[in-house]
C-alpha cells in the first residue's frame, strides 16, 4: 500500500494552517505551525508570488495531505465525482469523507488519519460484522462499525474517544461500547475540511 511518509509538521508548515496530521500533538504549543509559522526550506520566509494557478494547486495539495491519499488516488476519485450527478466538488469531498479511516478519525475513534489507518490495515475494525482492512473502503448507509473483539488497539482507541468534542450528524457513535452506525451520506455543509473544492475543480479542468 503506497502511503506519504514525508513529516507532517513540514506539511502543515507548507499550507500555512494546521491539517491536524498528528493528532493530540498539533492541540499543544509543540505544533509545527505554532513554532514556525513560515513554509519550511531556505527560501520559506521570502515573498512568494501569487498566481491563479498556485492558488489552485495549494488547494488540491492541502485536501490530498488533509486526507492523506496521494497523486494517483485522487485524481481517480475526481475523475469518479466528475462522471456523477451533480457538483462535482461537492461529490469529491463525500467520496474523500467516506472513507472509512476519515469516518474512523470523524467518529471518535483515532486520533490522526494515519493512526486510523494503521488499526484498519492491522484489522482491528469490523463492518457489518466482517473484518476489513482497506483504509480506502467507502462506507454506506447502514454500515455498522465496530471494534474486533479481542483487539490490542482497544486502550488506545478509548484515549482517542476523550479528544472528541463532537461526532458529525451523518454518523452515530457509541464510544463506550466502541460501534458506530453511518446514518447517511454527508452533506456539504457538514464537511468540515478547510478547503475550497471549487479551486481543485477549475485545476484539474484546464
Amino acid at each position: 500500500m503506497a502511503r506519504d511518509t514525508s513529516p507532517q509538521c513540514k506539511q502543515c508548515r507548507r499550507e500555512g494552517q494546521k491539517l491536524f496530521l498528528k493528532g493530540e500533538r498539533c492541540l499543544t504549543d509543540k505544533c509545527g505551525v505554532e513554532r514556525r509559522a513560515y513554509p519550511p526550506g531556505d527560501h520559506g520566509r521570502g515573498r512568494q508570488k501569487q498566481s491563479e494557478y498556485r492558488v489552485q494547486l495549494r488547494e488540491k495539495q492541502k485536501t490530498k495531505r488533509y486526507y492523506g491519499v496521494l497523486e494517483s488516488q485522487f485524481r481517480r476519485y475526481y475523475d469518479k465525482a466528475s462522471r456523477q450527478g451533480g457538483i462535482t466538488g461537492e461529490n469529491l469531498l463525500t467520496l474523500l469523507e467516506s472513507r472509512l479511516d476519515n469516518v474512523v478519525v470523524r467518529l471518535g475513534f483515532a486520533a490522526s488519519r494515519r493512526q486510523a489507518r494503521q488499526m484498519i490495515r492491522h484489522g482491528h475494525w469490523t463492518i457489518n460484522g466482517r473484518r476489513v482492512d482497506i483504509p480506502s473502503y467507502q462506507v454506506r448507509e447502514g454500515d455498522v462499525l465496530a471494534v474486533k473483539v479481542g483487539t490490542g488497539a482497544e486502550a488506545i482507541i478509548r484515549d482517542a474517544t476523550e479528544l472528541t468534542a463532537q461526532v458529525p450528524a451523518w454518523l452515530q457513535a457509541d464510544h463506550d461500547g466502541l460501534t458506530a452506525k453511518v446514518l447517511r451520506k454527508p452533506e456539504r455543509r457538514e464537511i468540515t475540511t478547510p478547503v475550497q473544492e471549487q479551486l481543485i475543480v477549475e485545476l484539474y479542468s484546464k
